[in-house]
């Protein structure tokens, strides 16, 4: 037998050191970059569905970084053109901002004109060739006298365009676009183009407004905090001239950086509530208030293990982890009570000899719930992976601190308190509430068959109606408005610019057939020609070598002087001379490299998905067919159904982790004991749920969580109070400790403001209530000590 006080120093040794070392460890993290806040990092990055992709692509490098900004001055009067213009360019000054622009500035839109002036043969030229072929059909003339036609109607054309009021604008680019190429877009985009300028206002002086795109994602900290100081920064400058200048922003940055500073006070606040409520629990049913103050070294150590173990195994953890990880709390302190609880067996019973006889629960409960957790670690949701490491690694720790502590605690165990009355009801009354409860549970049962299931990856954030209104009002300065029939935001995807065009073109169809006389849309990837025009139109040019000299003809006949397109032969000659099938991804990404401002999110060039956007005015209610490869960018839908895949998943692995709690407790008790242990979580699991559909309750994957951590907590109980049975004696004090403290711990979580949490925490707590009441009312009391 070990001395006392040499037990006392190697277990404090222990404990120390591996205090330390968990300490030292996570002192040294970049907590700014471990921890995530992102919705996205919940669900797998490796995710193939091409409706994630696109939102993960989408929330990193498009809409998601775009930043709008009112300005104005006291009394609300818009600023000055000129202060839109500054700020603007005090933000580009900053390395936090990629690109920032007045709206008033028509740098972006001159930009786009050049560049597809510049690459007009390879973007513009296939449609307009396609058009025209499909108008000299009509005429039932013979194919062979097609470019003599062209020729012929080009002029015909071009005369006609120069006796219209709008040939003034385009006079300097006719010389080298006889075609009218430039003049036909502007044309189709004519009714369009007003989808992409701000709203008309009724004020008299137009709004100060300025688009602006962050260089970092706006969900990590390095696309929040660094940026925020640079708008301060910026309009601090501005204030110099104009003191009464105010700047109102908005973006999705703003929603992630509130939401985080939330999170992170709820998981302060929750995490000290629990504790409170776990050790105001412990202090009513315990005598001796400082003794019980020996089980907050346990939860500690179980809480520092699991913080050290999820950390070290995940590159980055997401603080939803942390916020349901507060759970621990009340799990932890199941060991600590059990051990510390337990009488010894004589009055000369050392401690490590009461350690041997209750080993065989405690490892039991342990490694049987252990082993469900750890199998949620094949889970393919992060979070699920992250919460299996915490909490499994967590229980282990608390086993382990628990057994190792109280080993230096001279007198190893702590007296519950003694209450007036005595501590048993009546056998009369014992047997009529028992009656009750079994009745109150069939009555549950019929519910299960109004269970629905309800996923919505918004319920993994928290809400903020005050960013949401401002949100509203900044996009409706910016053409985002109710009375323009709303604008909904397309994206057409697909492996390649090829792909996505093909795309494009059948969401387009879809769209003229499935919108309404109002329906308008813009989208850039009509510039863009699909593979087939492109190819004819390479073809066009390398077999009708005479075009160019018929066309010349037609136009002297017309009486235009011909040397004055001499820049548009020219131009002609070099693109024919070098056409082929490469030209049109180079056009492409040339042309999405030239652009600036709100239009470059129109195009994105990238992997695994490239898209084009189309803004849609008066948008159908159906929503696109999957054929067509084009999703609303809020994607809210998908990502739904997505998360329900993943709680079907989800599912599947909580049965096999049921099955095997349920094996483990078989082979450890027997068939006959081991059913009636795992009855008792089996059915507070089904009365639980039972009680929800009742109650019309949607569930989603975290109730589902919460069922399994439950049953994993009260086949703790089971194990526990069957022990006792043996010796035919009630459910030890401990057990109802555990339960209370741990309802507690639960039931704080039924505060959060994330709607996910709450589920989780009224799962269990009401679980483990049902567990207890059950184990109160003698379900043991038949089993009889094993011999």
């Amino acid at each position: 037998m070990i001395p006392f006080r040499r037990r006392q120093r190697i277990g404090w040794g222990l404990l120390g050191a591996a205090a330390l070392l968990g300490a030292a460890w996570l002192a040294q993290l970049d907590f700014a970059q471990k921890i995530s806040t992102d919705v996205l990092d919940l669900l797998p990055a490796g995710e193939r569905a091409p409706e994630l992709a696109l939102v993960r692509e989408l929330a990193g490098e498009a809409e998601a970084r775009v930043m709008l900004f009112e300005l104005t001055l006291a009394g609300g009067a818009p600023a000055p053109a000129e202060a839109a213009r500054r700020f603007a360019a005090a933000l580009t000054r900053s390395p936090a901002f990629a690109q920032a622009q007045s709206l008033a500035d028509t740098t972006a839109r001159d930009a786009l004109g050049r560049e597809l002036f510049a690459q007009r043969f390879t973007l513009l030229f296939p449609r307009w060739l396609r058009e025209r072929e499909v108008a000299y059909a009509a005429t039932g003339g013979e194919p062979a006298r097609f470019t003599a036609w062209l020729a012929a109607d080009t002029a015909a054309a071009l005369s006609r365009f120069l006796a219209a009021p709008e040939a003034v604008s385009l006079q300097e680019v006719l010389p080298a676009d006889p075609l009218l190429l430039m003049a036909g877009m502007l044309a189709r985009g004519q009714d369009s183009l007003a989808l992409l300028e701000p709203a008309a206002q009724s004020t008299t002086a137009p709004p100060a407004l300025v688009w602006a795109r962050i260089a970092a994602p706006p969900l990590r900290e390095e696309g929040q905090a660094p940026v925020f100081a640079a708008i301060a920064q910026a309009a601090a400058a501005l204030r110099a001239d104009l003191p009464g200048l105010v700047v109102a922003d908005t973006g999705v940055n703003r929603f992630a950086a509130a939401s985080r500073a939330r999170i992170e006070r709820e998981f302060a606040w929750l995490n000290a509530l629990s504790l409170a409520a776990v050790l105001t629990v412990a202090l009513v049913f315990i005598r001796g208030a400082h003794r019980s103050l020996h089980l907050v070294p346990v939860v500690l150590l179980a809480v520092l293990g699991a913080w050290v173990a999820t950390t070290l195994t995940f590159e980055r953890v997401h603080i939803l982890v942390f916020v349901i990880g507060s759970l621990l709390t009340g799990v932890a302190v199941d060991y600590g009570f059990y051990l510390y609880m337990q009488p010894p067996a004589t009055p000369a019973e050392d401690y490590w000899e009461k350690v041997r006889r209750l080993l065989k629960p405690l490892l039991a409960s342990c490694f049987t719930t252990v082993a469900g957790f750890a199998l949620l670690t094949g889970s393919e949701l992060p979070l699920i992976r992250q919460l299996g490491v915490f909490v499994g690694t967590g229980l282990v720790c608390a086993l382990v601190g628990a057994v190792v502590y109280f080993s230096t605690v001279r007198h190893a165990f702590l007296e519950s308190r003694r209450w007036r009355g005595g501590r048993t009801l009546p056998a009369g009354l014992r047997r009529g509430l028992r009656q009750g409860l079994v009745v109150a549970w069939a009555a549950t049962l019929p519910g299960l068959l109004l269970l629905t299931w309800r996923d919505d990856i918004r319920e993994l954030d928290i809400p903020s109606t005050a960013l949401k209104r401002e949100d509203a009002r900044i996009r409706a300065l910016f053409g985002d408005r109710e009375d323009r029939g709303g604008r909904t935001l397309y994206l057409t995807h697909g492996a390649s610019v090829v792909e996505a065009r093909a795309a494009l073109e059948k969401f387009e169809a879809w769209l003229r057939a499935a919108g309404g006389p109002r329906t308008q849309s813009a989208s850039l990837g009509t510039v863009v020609p699909t593979a087939g025009e492109h190819a004819r139109a390479v073809r066009f040019v390398r077999e009708e070598t005479g075009f160019a000299e018929r066309l010349r003809a037609a136009l002297a006949a017309a009486g235009f002087d011909t040397d004055a397109f001499a820049p548009f032969f020219e131009a002609y000659a070099r693109h024919a001379a070098q056409a082929g099938a490469a030209d049109l991804d180079r056009a492409v990404r040339a042309l999405h490299a030239g652009l600036g401002g709100p239009l470059a999110l129109l195009l994105h060039l990238g992997h695994p998905l490239t898209w084009f956007v189309t803004i849609v005015s008066e948008a159908p209610t159906a929503t696109p067919p999957t054929g067509l490869h084009t999703n609303s960018a809020g994607q809210l839908q998908s990502l739904n159904e997505i998360f329900s895949r993943y709680r079907v998943s989800a599912l599947h692995l909580s049965l096999i982790g049921f099955a095997i709690v349920g094996a483990g407790v078989l082979l450890t008790y027997g068939l006959r004991d081991g059913v009636r242990i795992f009855a008792i979580p089996c059915g507070a699991c089904a009365g639980v749920f039972g009680l929800f559909g009742w109650l019309g309750q949607p569930l989603n994957l975290f109730h589902l969580l919460g069922a399994f951590l439950g049953v994993c907590l009260t086949h703790n109980y089971s194990i526990f109070s069957v022990t006792s049975a043996y010796r035919r004696e009630p459910p030890p004090v401990s057990v109802r400790l555990s339960a209370l403290t741990t309802a507690a711990s639960f039931g704080v979580l039924t505060l959060s403001s994330i709607p996910v949490v709450r589920a989780l925490g009224s799962t269990v707590a009401l679980m483990v209530i049902a567990a207890l009441l059950v184990l109160e009312f003698e379900h043991f009391a038949s089993i009889v000590r094993k011999s």
